[in-house]
C-alpha cells in the first residue's frame, strides 16, 4: 500500500491498463464462456444497490423483497406455485447449497452419516467441491451413446448411503438435457433427494418450450424435483454474479439453517454471510425489462444463430457431435485434433473451449456473438480444413 493518497486520475489510468488486457464480449471472440456481457440496464440498477447486504435483511428490508420476487418469477417459469431460495453467487455457489441441504436432510431424516451423491460424468466440477467440502463420496453414472445420462447405470449407483441424485439441464461441454422426468421417478420411488443443475438451460427451456422445441419436463412439474440451479447472469443477460438456488420445500433451507444472533435475522441458510444485493436488483429489473415476449425473441434469435452455425460447419466438412439441443455445437476437424485446432484458432484471435467428454472445440452462441461474427469464424474453419 502507497504512504500518501494516490490521484483517481492516476488510479483509473492504472486500472485502465490493467483492463486493456482483457478480452471484451463485443468482439464477438469469446466463443467458449457461459457468460455473455451483461444489459446496459441491468449495470445501472446493479450500480444503484451496491451498498445493499441482504446477509443482514432486516436492515435492507425493500432489497429482500426484490430478492423474494426474483425468486417467485423464475420459481415461475419452472412450475413452482410456490418456491424457496436465494439469488447467489452463481451455480456452483447454488449447487453447493443444493448438496448441503441433501446431506443435512439426509443425516436428520436417514440418520446417514457416511454419504454418496450420484452424479452423472457430465457433471459441473462444482459437485466435486460440493463432495470435498461435506465429506460426501461421488460416484458417477455412466453416460449412454447420446452422452446423457444412462439410466441403468444411475439404478445400479443408488445404495443405502446415497443422499442425492444430480442430473443436468444443458450440460457444460454440449448443452445437453438428461432423461430428467426418467429420473425424477427414480428418485421419487427411492425417496432420495433430487437436484437439477439447470444454471445453463434453467433461463432457455423454458422459452424455448414455449415456441415449439422438444423437450422433456425438468423442473418443479415433476414431484420428485427437490431443487433446481439457473443462473440468470447467462441467458438472463443479468451482471455477475447472479445465480439462483430455488428449493420446492422451504424444510431444505431449514436444514442448513446456522445461529446468527447478532444479525436481523435469527437464522443464515446461505453460504455466503454478506451477500451483494445489487444482484437481486439488476435481475429484477432486467426480467421486467424484457419479459417474457423479450426472452422468446433472444432465445429464439440464439437457436437461429446456432443451427445456422451447425449447417455451414457441416458444409464445410467439419464432423458435429452431437445434435444442438441448446445453444452450443460441438465439432471436430477430420484430421486436425481438437487441441491443435483451438491453438490454430488462437492464433487468429478466436478463443475456444475443449470439451473432454467427448473431446471437441465447444462453442457458446451467447447473446455477444453475433451472425457477423459466425461468417467470419467460418471463413477462418475454411481456411484450416
Amino acid at each position: 500500500m502507497e504512504e500518501k493518497p494516490v490521484s483517481k486520475d492516476i488510479i483509473l489510468k492504472n486500472l485502465e491498463d490493467f483492463q486493456s488486457q482483457d478480452l471484451k464480449y463485443s468482439d464477438g471472440r469469446i466463443l467458449g464462456s457461459m457468460c455473455t456481457e451483461a444489459h446496459p440496464f441491468a449495470k445501472e440498477i446493479f450500480c444503484n444497490f451496491l451498498d445493499s447486504n441482504l446477509g443482514d435483511p432486516g436492515l435492507f428490508k425493500g432489497t429482500k423483497q426484490i430478492e423474494d420476487s426474483v425468486i417467485k418469477s423464475i420459481g415461475g417459469l419452472l412450475s413452482a406455485d410456490e418456491v424457496y431460495g436465494n439469488v447467489v453467487t452463481g451455480g456452483t455457489e447454488a449447487n453447493i447449497m443444493a448438496i448441503r441441504a441433501a446431506r443435512n436432510h439426509a443425516r436428520k431424516y436417514k440418520g446417514i452419516k457416511k454419504g454418496e451423491i450420484i452424479v452423472p460424468e457430465s457433471a459441473h466440477f462444482s459437485f466435486k467441491k460440493a463432495a470435498d467440502m461435506m465429506d460426501l463420496k461421488i460416484v458417477e453414472a455412466k453416460l449412454d451413446d447420446n452422452y446423457k445420462i444412462d439410466i441403468e447405470s444411475l439404478k445400479n449407483s443408488i445404495s443405502d448411503k446415497t443422499v442425492a441424485i444430480v442430473a443436468i439441464a444443458g450440460t457444460t461441454e454440449l448443452g445437453l438435457v438428461d432423461p430428467i422426468d426418467e429420473i425424477s421417478k427414480i428418485a421419487y420411488d427411492n425417496n432420495i433427494y433430487f437436484h437439477v443443475d439447470a444454471a445453463f438451460g434453467g433461463f432457455s427451456i423454458p422459452f424455448l418450450k414455449e415456441i415449439g422445441y422438444d423437450f422433456p419436463d425438468f423442473d418443479f412439474s415433476l414431484p420428485g424435483v427437490c431443487s433446481i440451479t439457473v443462473d440468470p447472469h447467462k441467458m438472463g443477460l443479468a451482471p455477475i454474479p447472479a445465480g439462483g438456488i430455488l428449493f420446492r420445500k422451504k424444510e431444505y433451507l431449514e436444514v442448513m439453517a446456522i445461529d446468527s444472533p447478532y444479525l436481523t435475522v435469527k437464522t443464515q441458510s446461505t453460504i455466503v454471510g454478506t451477500r451483494l444485493g445489487a444482484a437481486s436488483a439488476a435481475t429484477y429489473g432486467i426480467m421486467k425489462y424484457f419479459g417474457k415476449e423479450g426472452y422468446l425473441e433472444l432465445i429464439q434469435n440464439l437457436m437461429s444463430n446456432t443451427i445456422f452455425f451447425k449447417e455451414e460447419l457441416k458444409k464445410i466438412g467439419y464432423n458435429i457431435v452431437v445434435e444442438p439441443e441448446l445453444n452450443i455445437v460441438a465439432f471436430n476437424h477430420p484430421t486436425i485434433g481438437a487441441e491443435e485446432l483451438s491453438d490454430l484458432l488462437d492464433e487468429r484471435g478466436w478463443k475456444v473451449s475443449v470439451a473432454s467428454c467427448p473431446v471437441a472445440i465447444r462453442i457458446i452462441l451467447m447473446n455477444h456473438i453475433k451472425k457477423s461474427h459466425l461468417e467470419e469464424l467460418l471463413e477462418d474453419l475454411k481456411d484450416l480444413y
